[in-house]
């Protein structure tokens, strides 16, 4: 381009969302879903992708992992040129994938991170290589704003299940104890009509945020659509608070308008399109 007939006004750009997250072939959950979250919510989605993953609604077949050299270009690339207001982090499958974006988020100072610990499918395939659960632990929960398990993977954090929303308080408190600033304990897979989320963060009163369940065979990759939402809010200037009740009121929307439609045979998509936003435009200073 020649910069001299350059359009662009300065002084403005948009909200700027990372996804370091695995790739979903079938299109609901990993960076797919992450991508079409941020453009939903009026961000630009950038991407830097761990893993290639064979998927579908029916489950996994096979995952290859990117070269953590590979990663690192990927991060690179993003940060030296277009930068971030927020990252939203997702499947890391090895101890090196971990701490190199340990790494980057201590080069290049990322202040606004959600954890989504993905371990364990929607179908039940294991997402994760058992050593790299402490790794996850010890070089990323002191370092993110917030981390968003659900009930199996914060079965494999803690070394037991979580079988009661009674125990979802102390269970919440546990994870902080690990390190984190702040927890969002997901009780989505507990039975009854409530669904019980908790929101924990160092020094603050634990927070329980209740909604009634949506009946729906759709909700593959709904931890994925909730986590970038929430590093949605983040980009667009929100408190971890209202990012957290503003993500979850648009992944209940999303479930509640894709759950009459079929997309193949198992687990379906959320709708993540339902409501779009024009995207938003914040100064450059």
């Amino acid at each position: 381009m020649n910069l001299r007939t350059d359009p662009r006004q300065p002084g403005l750009r948009y909200p700027r969302v990372l996804s370091i997250a695995g790739s979903d072939s079938g299109g609901g959950a990993g960076i797919q879903a992450d991508l079409k979250t941020f453009s939903a919510m009026g961000c630009y989605g950038m991407t830097a992708i761990t893993a290639v993953t064979a998927q579908n609604t029916l489950g996994v077949t096979a995952i290859h992992g990117v070269p953590v050299e590979v990663l690192k270009a990927q991060i690179c690339a993003v940060m030296d040129d277009i930068g971030v207001d927020a990252l939203k982090i997702g499947m890391l499958h090895s101890p090196e994938l971990v701490r190199v974006v340990a790494w980057a988020i201590d080069e290049y100072r990322i202040e606004r991170v959600v954890l989504d610990p993905v371990m364990v499918a929607t179908s039940g395939d294991r997402l994760i290589a058992e050593e790299t659960i402490a790794v996850l632990v010890s070089e990323l929960f002191h370092r993110v704003t917030l981390v968003t398990p659900n009930l199996d993977e914060a079965a494999l954090l803690l070394g037991g299940p979580i079988s009661s929303i009674d125990a979802l308080d102390d269970a919440a408190a546990r994870l902080l104890a690990l390190g984190a600033h702040a927890v969002l304990l997901k009780g989505g897979h507990l039975p009854g009509d409530e669904v019980v989320d908790v929101l924990a963060m160092r020094g603050e009163a634990l927070q329980r945020l209740q909604s009634s369940r949506i009946a729906s065979g759709n909700v593959h990759g709904t931890g994925c659509t909730l986590s970038s939402a929430i590093a949605a809010g983040l980009a667009l200037g929100l408190s971890l608070p209202q990012a957290v009740a503003e993500a979850r009121r648009y992944v209940l929307q999303a479930i509640a308008a894709g759950a009459q439609v079929h997309t193949g045979g198992g687990h379906g998509p959320l709708n993540h399109g339902h409501a779009p936003v024009p995207m938003h435009l914040l100064p450059t200073a």
